[in-house]
């Protein structure tokens, strides 16, 4: 297991917004406990930006240049060799448990599947994805996934690349599972927020790639929307930032080739 896929994972433990807020809190109840005057600071620092994500959705603020970077295609392309799909909509730890196919908020990249083969009978279709987590490797319910295919009617068209942990891993095990870089032009399914990172590592490793977005969740393209669903802001704060870190992260180590990769 590398070294970047395990730094990875810690550092997003600790930095992701829910953790975080958490261990803010905790620390300033030391610090107020300590009798130090930062504490109390700390700690109404910690509430407001907790109340404030409880009722605004202002992760919309950073999500909105995501997801409108990348529009879809005004016409469907013609003379695409194929379609690949990231990963990342599956639920391995319930499907392994249940053996029935689930899937989270992402599920759009999995529903793009069935209509992206009709349209393109000829098509080669790679499905990459396998576990992103450190602690469950292993889950990936493959039975239950490849039963999903085939109910779909596209289960004998659909190459699956399962070992992949990262976008990075999406594209070179993919390169491995057709023997070579493909050839010809490709569309590239995943969710809107994830899709200028992931074009940046497609077009460095000499895919041709053509954006077909889906999965989108800003509302706002400021924020200033009273809504109080704090579980749902959180989330979506999280996947956020965990994106915009992604992209400096993976430009810096070589990985895209744009640090914020654009259609041009």
């Amino acid at each position: 297991m590398d070294l970047f896929y395990i730094l990875s994972k810690i550092f997003w433990f600790v930095a992701s917004p829910d953790h975080f807020l958490i261990i803010l809190i905790f620390i300033s109840t030391a610090l107020i406990a300590g009798n130090s005057k930062w504490g109390l600071r700390l700690l109404s620092g910690s509430l407001a930006c907790l109340l404030i994500i409880m009722f605004f959705p202002v992760a919309d603020i950073l999500l909105r240049p995501l997801e409108k970077r990348f529009p879809g295609p005004a016409t469907m392309p013609q003379d695409i060799e194929g379609i690949i799909i990231l990963g990342g909509a599956e639920r391995g730890g319930l499907g392994l448990e249940w053996q029935v196919a689930q899937f989270n908020q992402a599920a759009e990249r999995m529903m793009a599947i069935p209509a992206l083969a009709r349209a393109y009978p000829s098509a080669k279709i790679i499905f990459t994805g396998g576990s992103g987590s450190l602690l469950h490797p292993d889950n990936v319910a493959g039975s239950a996934m490849q039963k999903w295919f085939l109910e779909q009617g596209v289960g004998r068209r659909v190459l699956w690349e399962k070992q992949s942990r990262n976008t990075y891993e999406n594209a070179t095990l993919s390169e491995e599972l057709l023997g070579a870089r493909p050839s010809g032009r490709w569309l590239l399914v995943t969710s809107a927020f994830h899709m200028p990172r992931s074009m940046g590592i497609f077009r460095l490793r000499g895919w041709d790639v053509i954006a077909y977005p889906v999965d989108y969740y800003s509302k706002t393209a400021d924020g200033l929307r009273l809504e109080p669903k704090y579980w749902m802001h959180v989330r979506d704060l999280s996947f956020t930032l965990k994106e915009w870190i992604g992209l400096v992260v993976y430009h810096y180590t070589g990985k895209t080739d744009q640090l914020f990769p654009s259609p041009d």
